[in-house]
């Protein structure tokens, strides 16, 4: 009874509309908590944020597909590996921010600069290396850090696509 109350309430397109709806909105809020707080994105904030709307992408795309079974499986391994993407950088940048003696000190050279003048490859490495910036905890919600608040929405948003993926619907 509970599985086709869920299966009623997020099959076909709803499910996956709700999943793009939570991804933009998770970016939404953090536009919001950034201008609110005054808070300049470290670049592993930028690239979280590029997750989620990578993510955000995804369910759009299965929710104006509507696929069928195989669809479904196919479009929930796409969206499970941009939410493990997602968590990873995450991942990381709760790691620079317990381990801030193993990076930069300094904040180094910004997001726009480091890919303007670098090859893609080297900026990366740059990026995922963190700085200064990265190691900052500028604020919290409930004593959860950004990144820590993140690995908590991507793993939240892998789950619900491995659940459409595997949902049956009549």
């Amino acid at each position: 009874m509970l599985n086709q109350f869920f299966s009623g309430l997020f099959g076909g397109r709803r499910g996956y509309f709700i999943g793009f709806l939570v991804s933009f909105g998770l970016v939404a809020y953090a536009l919001f908590i950034q201008q609110k707080f005054n808070l300049e994105p470290c670049p592993l904030c930028i690239f979280q944020r590029m997750a989620y709307m990578a993510l955000g992408v995804l369910f759009l795309l299965a929710a104006l597909h509507n696929p069928g079974s195989g669809g479904r499986k196919l479009h929930g391994v796409l969206q499970f590996i941009a939410a493990a993407t997602g968590a990873g950088i995450a991942l990381r940048h709760m790691w620079i921010q317990a381990n801030p003696d193993k990076v930069m000190a300094e904040c180094g050279a910004g997001f726009d600069y480091i890919f303007e003048n670098f090859p893609l490859k080297n900026a990366l490495d740059l990026v995922f290396k963190g700085t200064g910036e990265c190691s900052a905890m500028d604020w919290s919600l409930f004593g959860l850090t950004i990144p820590q608040l993140s690995l908590i929405g991507f793993v939240g948003l892998g789950l619900f696509a491995v659940y459409l993926a595997t949902l049956r619907t009549r």
